[in-house]
């Protein structure tokens, strides 16, 4: 039974390591994101006066 044999599971493990370290970041980092972030004001906006008609 090839499965219990641990001598290749080191050289899969790296092999697979290797893989996803290549191929997964480029794709994550191909994405553009539609928010881009921007600078807000450091001035705090002055909130309005809510009306109350029933009082």
């Amino acid at each position: 039974m090839p499965q219990l044999n641990p001598a290749p599971w080191f050289a899969i493990l790296v092999f697979s390591w290797l893989v996803f370290l290549t191929v997964i970041p480029p794709k994550v980092l191909g994405h553009t994101f539609t928010n881009e972030p921007t600078s807000q004001s450091t001035e705090k906006a002055k909130p309005e006066p809510w009306n109350w008609p029933w009082h």
